[in-house]
């Protein structure tokens, strides 16, 4: 027999819990404990090159970007936002939550733009929880296969895998998901219409799954071209002419005109989600990649991209998603681009990645008060052209104080001519007060030499071995900056990173040597593309890998900057790292070619 006390007092508990997981109980990935704000569509918006000051929101009086500070207004601004120096590493930090030095990252060409393949990015991630995933305009952290955003958690990407492209209309170094691909149009827009697309086809056929889209413009980024084709050319010309009647110099109008079409374009995607009544619910970020290339107006800062003074490494942070991120909010905190994985991982409700070491902090904190004076204890800068130097170019800055230690490639690094900043009362970085405050310059970098070798440790930096035989790419490419070069008089050009050279070959024994990984042995197909005056033809080359080579004699072509396409023989490949090599076996005593590339295309037998 059941006993009626014992039955009414296990009712209610059982009420009891149902009521308190009733009102404790959230939906998956709702924002931040609040059941009341379901998990937010993500639009990312990141420019290339774009000063802190460079925007009306910022205080910039000369330069029209309405819908920048539109969205400044209608939510919360970050003051002390910090991206890299230089771009790729802030969108390896970015898509990692971790310095880009912990990836393997450490330049923005010669091979070191690649970011590891063990990385997990925040769109893999976001893929995970149930997000749709594009990105549309610049990567610029891997181009071979194994390192492109559609295998690194991007369901669409269309854009461009180098620091920059040479051509703003008709752009022709672009990829639609691995595969190269003609456009029509200025690429500004291109990107736009890509995103619009992407988010209009994710309403249609994916109407109950959130998306995330990164729209990464390449501009303002040089060269400094708003559109010049014959039918469009009138357009560019508009906002050209309007910048110059304000007193500003060519160059200078040219990137105005260059942001305030990237802001044209950004007021496109806003409508596009008012239109879709999606506004409500999308978290908008606008922000840039590193500092600014601009000079008319700073607004009293210091330096500019590629420095670790605040001109180099802030950036403008807009974040918007209306009834949620109050309007008007100003964040002065330190932040750090490295910030943004955790932050969306929390948005989405899923865990960020578990099973490394992660620098960034959630920001949800920050983005629900829309103010804040504390978050990241210290944010570190940090970037050497050619190979991760804690002496020659670094900073470290915590929230009032910067220590910054700032040598050219000609310059020794002497501690006697560090530079300590009260950022409080001096934000332009103009009185050096290191020798006043000894103790701080001590600790400060204590803590930087503690953090690089945190973040280097055990990581060898250098060039990937390039893929050879990837079923997806085939004739695969061997750049001119991914070689290494040895002789007297051989040299690098760069020119583009399409156009790049290895120059000035002369005597027998010089050559360029390439890392290649051989995923599919067998006979591959030599093609080497250059540019050879008449007069120099005739020299021999041999080009060999393993015990494998072949021997090429040098065609002319109409003029050392007119690249040809040559066959030059087959190759039997063995599977595996090795060394492949270009090498003069005779030359003709002037310099020899210009080399754009060398191609390998696998064959189907052996």
């Amino acid at each position: 027999m059941i006993d009626p006390l014992l039955s009414l007092r296990r009712f209610l508990w059982v009420f009891c819990l149902t009521v308190w997981l009733s009102a404790t109980w959230q939906p998956a990935g709702s924002f931040a404990g609040d059941g009341r704000s379901p998990r937010p569509n993500i639009l990312l918006v990141m420019t290339d090159d774009q000063g802190y000051w460079d925007t009306g929101a910022t205080g910039n009086p000369h330069i029209d970007t309405p819908h920048m500070d539109r969205l400044a207004a209608e939510g919360t601004q970050f003051r002390r936002y910090y991206a890299a120096p230089v771009c790729a590493p802030t969108r390896a930090g970015m898509m990692t939550g971790r310095y880009a030095l912990r990836t393997g990252l450490y330049n923005t060409r010669f091979g070191g733009d690649s970011m590891g393949k063990s990385e997990i990015t925040v769109a893999q991630r976001l893929q995970q929880a149930g997000y749709r995933t594009g990105l549309f305009g610049k990567w610029h952290l891997g181009m071979y296969p194994g390192y492109q955003p559609q295998e690194r958690g991007f369901d669409e990407f269309f854009g461009h895998y180098h620091g920059h492209i040479e051509r703003y209309e008709f752009p022709d170094q672009l990829y639609h998901n691995g595969t190269s691909v003609q456009a029509r149009g200025y690429v500004t827009d291109l990107f736009t219409d890509a995103a619009i697309d992407f988010i209009e086809d994710t309403v249609a056929t994916a109407a109950k799954r959130p998306f995330f889209c990164a729209l990464m413009y390449n501009a303002p980024h040089s060269p400094f071209l708003l559109d010049t084709s014959h039918s469009k050319q009138p357009e560019g010309d508009k906002l050209l002419e309007k910048y110059l009647e304000r007193g500003l110099p060519l160059r200078e109008a040219r990137i105005y005109g260059m942001i305030e079409r990237i802001d044209q374009n950004l007021g496109r995607v806003l409508a596009e989600l008012e239109r879709q009544g999606l506004a409500e619910n999308t978290l908008v970020i606008f922000t840039g990649d590193n500092g600014g290339v601009s000079r008319f107006w700073k607004g009293g800062m210091n330096g500019a991209k590629s420095s670790v003074y605040e001109g180099g490494v802030r950036a403008p942070f807009f974040a918007r998603w209306p009834g949620v991120i109050p309007a008007g909010g100003v964040v002065e905190a330190q932040v750090s681009h490295v910030d943004l994985l955790p932050t969306f991982c929390e948005l989405a409700g899923v865990d960020p990645p578990s099973d490394r070491v992660l620098d960034g902090r959630s920001l949800v904190p920050l983005l629900r008060a829309g103010q804040g004076s504390q978050h990241q204890p210290y944010v570190y800068h940090t970037w050497d052209r050619f190979f991760p130097n804690p002496d020659r170019r670094w900073g470290i800055s915590d929230q009032r104080w910067k220590l910054v230690g700032m040598f050219g490639a000609d310059a020794e690094p002497d501690p006697a001519r560090w530079r300590l900043f009260d950022l409080q009362n001096d934000p332009g970085e103009s009185q050096n007060v290191a020798k006043q405050h000894p103790e701080i310059v001590g600790r400060l970098r204590a803590e930087f030499v503690r953090w690089f070798d945190d973040v280097t440790e055990g990581i060898v930096y250098q060039p990937i071995p390039i893929p050879v035989g990837h079923p997806n790419q085939n004739p695969v490419k061997l750049e001119p900056s991914w070689a290494t070069c040895e002789g007297d008089h051989i040299v690098y050009t760069f020119d583009g990173y399409d156009w790049d050279t290895i120059d000035s070959w002369k005597q027998p024994g010089e050559q360029a040597v390439w890392r290649i990984d051989v995923l599919q042995p067998g006979q591959y197909a030599v093609i080497l593309s250059y540019g050879c005056r008449p007069q120099a033809a005739g020299g021999v080359l041999e080009v060999s890998a393993g015990p494998s080579s072949l021997q090429h004699t040098v065609q002319a072509t109409a003029t050392a900057e007119q690249f040809a396409r040559f066959p030059a023989g087959m190759l039997h490949l063995a599977p595996g790292q090795q060394r492949l090599s270009v090498r003069i076996l005779r030359g003709t005593g002037n310099e020899l070619m210009r080399l754009n590339a060398v191609y390998l295309q696998r064959l189907d037998h052996d």
